[in-house]
């Protein structure tokens, strides 16, 4: 009885076991989850659109800030002279292009009398065209002159949280050079990146649960969009255009990780995030 009873047990455990290990085996093999999962944002990189000398600086690290608001100011003392010199360029070329349409004018009393050559009309009509072009030129470069003026204050484009600020009073900046980053506000969303062989369980809409690794509330969200590219490290291009294949083939292959958005329903008060925190994603299935 006890030998049977023994034999029983085993084969028991044994079944236990192997029900065990296959869910576990295709748990971790099918099942749609990763534990590869970001935090990630709408960064905007703030650049200013001129250069010179950085005299205001208004704001400080992650301090969050509103649409509109001055981050710092470029000294403008250049950009206002060149307007100076701007309008007075203007000024001359309008009062040249006065007296040219003068002389025009002349010349057409004096055409209509035969006092003048078709020719010097001619001429007269052209040098009005021409003093009038030259008047529109400088106009244009006194508009753009007043454009660079009016950048020397650069404004934040969006609510949001600046990162990585180290500019200082002080500092020279280059125009289009960035200086420090913007995080936008309520952008925060989740990257995960799903094993190939685990794709045609994924699909836009899916529900998500989300696990941060500090532990926590688990986050609610659903997939919006899965990556359709991602590059091939087997391939190069040499200085002709021509596809470098890589000489070497693994036998052991392992399965391309795809990314995959998810946009969280909410984030509860109690929970910050940063970008660049670890996840783990779980999506759910109909079966």
């Amino acid at each position: 009885m006890g030998k049977i009873f023994r034999i029983s047990l085993t084969l028991i455990v044994v079944a236990v076991a192997g029900i065990a290990g296959h869910w576990i085996w295709s748990h971790y093999l099918y099942s749609p989850w990763t534990r590869d999962g970001r935090v990630r944002a709408e960064i905007i990189t703030i650049a200013p659109d001129v250069s010179g000398w950085v005299n205001q600086l208004n704001v400080k690290d992650n301090q969050t800030v509103n649409k509109g608001d001055v981050l710092f100011t470029v000294d403008d003392t250049r950009y206002k002279a060149t307007i100076a010199e701007l309008n007075a360029k203007a000024e001359s070329q309008k009062l040249a292009w006065e007296l040219a349409k003068h002389k025009y004018k002349r010349r057409i009393g004096l055409t209509n009398d035969n006092l003048v050559s078709k020719e010097t009309f001619d001429e007269a009509f052209i040098n009005t065209e021409l003093a009038r072009t030259s008047y529109e030129l400088a106009q244009a470069q006194l508009n753009t002159a007043q454009i660079d003026l009016a950048r020397t204050q650069i404004h934040a484009p969006e609510n949001g949280t600046l990162i990585n600020l180290s500019l200082r009073n002080g500092n020279y900046v280059s125009k289009g050079n960035s200086v420090f980053s913007l995080v936008k506000q309520d952008s925060l969303y989740i990257t995960g990146y799903f094993e190939e062989t685990k794709i045609p369980l994924v699909h836009i809409g899916q529900n998500a649960d989300v696990s941060l690794m500090s532990g926590g509330h688990v986050l609610h969200g659903k997939v919006t969009s899965i990556g359709k590219a991602i590059a091939n490290t087997n391939v190069t291009t040499n200085g002709q255009l021509l596809p470098q294949i890589g000489q070497t083939f693994n036998w052991v292959r392992l399965s391309q990780r795809i990314p995959v958005d998810i946009q969280l329903d909410s984030i509860p008060k109690d929970i910050e995030l940063s970008v660049g925190m670890t996840v783990s994603i779980q999506l759910q299935t109909d079966k």
